[in-house]
């Protein structure tokens, strides 16, 4: 019983429950405190209010029997009263001689006392001394007293019961979902990165603190295998210049070939290809890291891209491309050397899978709360099969042996327009060419 009750509630449930009695407990405890405290001080003024009433009436009484006689009257009427009120009753003369008393006034029980003067007039002609114990009004608020207490221990009672069903109805819905991510953390941590919370039930803090929790995991699988991706890209790059160059050189020491110009031109470009692939890391490495070194300011984006379009007119020229643009003013917030880089990688890639009479264009306009850049070529076109994979590290597609580079382009592009918190999208069709659309948050 007691390990069903731990498995469906935990030990952070059952944590709850006690919390929740243990609150109701207090809360129960203070307010009967609190109304303790003033209602028995309330009960204590009328007490007293009413044993000075008493008092004054019993003077009055003697007064009014001390009036036509003197002392030598009988007070038994008014200790007669006296004592049916629960009270004893004692009355002296002006010299403090004892004039009559209550039968039981000397074995009367300790309690409060009170004095008064009998007056007859203005004149004093003696006093009366009243004792008040444990029966009329006395008793009354005793036994009201008693049943308040027992009142408060049966409200507390009811008050732990209903914290009881409530932590048992709502604890699970908090500690159920806290407990699966614990579980699952301590899996991921002890080497189980497949472990994932999954949908749970609670509140909707806790369903999303575990919805998150799982992209969380997501992202940091999707981390890792790009950084081991990163790592079997660059070895598989790095491979092969690295062997032509190992080669050449242990042929050239062994005397296999001769050190010619030609032998020694082929190892220049290969050391030049490796040259490339370490500035391309480095400029990938700079632009996932480009959201923490950007300097926006409010920019025309037709600005850095007529200057990407100039640096590479000559080379679009030489390869017989046309370049043309339609640059339309439209602002944005952005750090323009990373927009005209990206502007830039974006062109050249253009203008590299163009062949000689086509025509590459350059667009920028406004759309909405978007402002929009294009570029747009006549090239050989990109199979649909491999559109979702252009922005990865290193990725070359079909036909693209053809042309140099390494590959990441449009991986760097993507990171600084993803910096700047846009949105990069491929069309093209085989042989129809290739429509890149970037879209940056207008200014």
């Amino acid at each position: 019983m007691i390990g069903a009750i731990r498995r469906r509630y935990g030990r952070l449930g059952l944590q709850f429950a006690l919390v929740f009695i243990l609150v109701a407990v207090g809360a129960v405890v203070v307010a009967n405190i609190v109304a303790a405290l003033t209602v028995f001080s309330d009960a204590n003024q009328v007490l007293a209010r009413q044993e000075a009433s008493e008092t004054s009436a019993a003077a009055l009484g003697a007064a009014i029997t001390y009036a036509p006689h003197g002392w030598a009257a009988a007070l038994g009427p008014v200790i007669a009263v006296t004592d049916r009120s629960g009270a004893a009753l004692q009355v002296r003369d002006t010299a403090g001689r004892v004039v009559q008393s209550s039968p039981r006034y000397a074995s009367f029980p300790a309690g409060p006392a009170r004095t008064a003067p009998v007056l007859l007039g203005r004149r004093r002609v003696g006093s009366i001394t009243m004792k008040f114990g444990d029966r009329g009004i006395g008793a009354l608020v005793g036994h009201f007293e008693a049943q308040r207490w027992k009142a408060r221990l049966i409200a507390a009672g009811f008050g732990a019961l209903f914290a009881l069903i409530v932590a048992l109805i709502v604890a699970p819905l908090v500690s159920g979902p806290v407990d699966r991510l614990l579980r699952v953390a301590r899996a991921r941590g002890g080497g189980h990165p497949e472990a994932r919370v999954g949908r749970v039930r609670g509140f909707r803090d806790m369903r999303e603190l575990a919805a998150n929790f799982d992209r969380m995991a997501d992202n940091l699988d999707e981390q890792d295998q790009l950084r081991r991706n990163l790592v079997a890209d660059v070895a598989h790059e790095l491979r092969t210049p690295i062997a032509v160059l190992q080669a050449s050189t242990e042929a050239m020491l062994d005397g296999v070939l001769e050190l010619t110009v030609g032998q020694v031109e082929a190892l220049n470009g290969e050391s030049v290809r490796l040259g490339q692939m370490v500035d391309d890391l480095q400029r990938l490495a700079a632009a996932e890291a480009a959201v923490l070194q950007l300097t926006l300011v409010r920019c025309d984006l037709a600005g850095p891209a007529a200057a990407a379009a100039d640096s590479l007119a000559s080379i679009a020229d030489s390869s017989g491309v046309r370049l043309v643009r339609t640059l339309r003013p439209v602002w944005v917030m952005c750090d323009p050397l990373r927009i005209r880089e990206a502007i830039t990688n974006l062109l050249t890639n253009a203008v590299k899978f163009t062949p000689p009479g086509g025509v590459v264009s350059l667009e920028t306009s406004p759309d909405g709360d978007q402002a929009v850049l294009r570029v747009t070529d006549t090239g050989v076109g990109i199979p649909a099969e491999d559109l979702p994979r252009l922005t990865e590290r290193f990725f070359r597609g079909r036909g693209s042996d053809r042309v140099t580079g390494s590959g990441i382009g449009l991986t760097v592009a993507n990171e600084l327009i993803s910096a700047h918190h846009g949105t990069i999208a491929f069309a093209s069709r085989p042989g129809r060419g290739t429509k890149v659309t970037v879209l940056l948050p207008r200014a």
